[in-house]
């Protein structure tokens, strides 16, 4: 690997591969607008009054060769979207989705801003993105701008799946913008102003399945091609562009990385909270921290989104097949280019079967095996989840306590593991304690 010395931010000659090889909206005003035959819109971030570094990801930072800047100054003035560093040309992309199963027509980046990319220290091309950066073209009348207290749960937990080991786009910096934002917390009628900030998002990209899904949607085929070349060649290299083949085989290959991202949500009790297709990332990373949250007590109907309350259709148990819900839609919008219908329905076919062996894998080793297989694994394992839905059990310490060292016999297992998780006010019934004790010993058996 190349040694390079670490740059102030300021100092990083930037480049865009998207705005170098797929179309531009040919209007420049910034007004809410519908925008045919682009994949994006320039746009210049809107200036705030006082920016000042809150938060920076010194790991990220060494990744990206970049020195940690001072709480103000010319660094912090390009992570508000004050200025731009040597070669960047922002935009805000032009995508659609399906919301909660609906095709939703034009959505786009509303509040988010691509600065362009910088060359990492391994080598490879990072975006740096702003979020809360001021109005675009598809902020459908809104204004553009985050919150304090949105912006550090993005930061927070970017960086914090990161490093439990979830693909997931990252978090450089976090900058209070000194201006307020007024939102409405509650959703109770009554909107208060509340600090506002600015995240810088990092990703290789941020094209969801949304970008290709508005151009099929709009009969964009010429355009929708040059965008699955473009992702091929820029983020897939091992596969050829120009191979008539390609596409089918890249299809395949973004089925299995959804697959893994959302084992890994399984496994640490993540809930994305709004699985819409304008916030499923094409390189399989976690993608657009809303109103996500963490399941404690298990619960596969818990979700953190109250409007998805009455629903729950993106709740902790249904996103596995959310996520091949998804993925058919991606499908159905590469219908156009991709003649190889039967290849299209073999990635599906593979998610599901990647999936499956990747969360057994990651359950086997919560539970300190080498494998689940057979039925008597798979009873197991069911009825370890039927015992901790019974009662409100917190799944991650209950997981935790099963990695320590344990030797007491089940009844002490009980105490030592079981009763830690419950929360207050719940206790196990004669019936469930004789359950527990069973499940012990054939735990250990195993």
């Amino acid at each position: 690997m190349k040694t390079f010395a670490p740059r102030a931010l300021q100092e990083v000659r930037f480049e865009s591969t998207v705005v170098e090889g797929l179309p531009a909206d040919p209007r420049t005003e910034n007004v809410p607008r519908q925008v045919p035959e682009a994949a994006y819109t320039f746009v210049t971030p809107t200036p705030v009054a006082t920016p000042r570094l809150l938060a920076w990801s010194d790991d990220l930072a060494e990744r990206l060769g970049l020195v940690r800047p001072s709480s103000v100054g010319a660094a912090v003035d390009i992570l508000a979207g004050n200025t731009l560093a040597p070669g960047m040309r922002p935009y805000a992309a032009r995508y659609g989705g399906h919301q909660f199963g609906n095709w939703a027509g034009q959505l786009g980046d509303g509040r988010a801003i691509t600065l362009g990319e910088l060359i990492a220290v391994d080598g490879s091309r990072q975006e740096l993105q702003l979020k809360g950066a001021g109005p675009t073209p598809y902020s459908r009348f809104a204004d553009g701008r985050a919150v304090l207290r949105s912006s550090l749960r993005e930061f927070l937990c970017s960086e914090a799946m990161h490093h439990l080991g979830v693909p997931t786009t990252r978090a450089l910096s976090l900058v209070a913008t000194g201006e307020p934002v007024v939102r409405d917390m509650f959703y109770d009628g009554h909107p208060q102003p509340e600090p506002g900030a600015i995240v810088c998002r990092v990703a290789p990209t941020f094209i969801r399945f949304g970008n290709f899904e508005i151009h099929s949607a709009a009969d964009e085929h010429a355009v929708l091609r040059r965008l699955v070349e473009h992702v091929i060649r820029a983020h897939y290299p091992q596969f050829d562009a120009a191979d008539p083949a390609a596409p089918a085989a890249w299809f395949a290959e973004i089925c299995r990385r959804t697959a893994v991202m959302i084992a890994h949500w399984m496994r640490v009790g993540f809930v994305h909270g709004v699985m819409n297709t304008d916030n499923m990332s094409i390189l399989g990373l976690t993608l657009d921290y809303g109103p996500y949250g963490w399941l404690e007590g298990y619960d596969p109907q818990w979700t953190p989104n109250t409007t998805d309350a009455s629903g729950r259709r993106y709740c902790y148990g249904n996103q596995p097949q959310i996520g091949l819900w998804n993925l058919a839609r991606l499908a159905g919008a590469l219908l156009p280019i991709i003649e190889d219908h039967d290849a299209l329905h073999q990635g599906l076919e593979l998610y599901r079967s990647v999936y499956h062996s990747t969360w057994q894998g990651l359950l086997a080793a919560k539970l300190g095996l080498d494998r689940i297989e057979g039925e008597d694994d798979t009873a197991l394992v069911d009825d370890l989840f039927s015992l901790m839905a019974a009662v409100e059990t917190d799944m991650p310490i209950l997981f935790r306590a099963l990695g320590d060292d344990l030797d007491e016999d089940e009844s002490g297992l009980i105490e030592r593991v079981v009763r830690p998780a419950l929360y207050e006010g719940a206790d196990l019934s004669q019936d469930l304690m004789a359950r527990w004790q069973a499940w012990f010993a054939r735990w250990r058996r195993r």
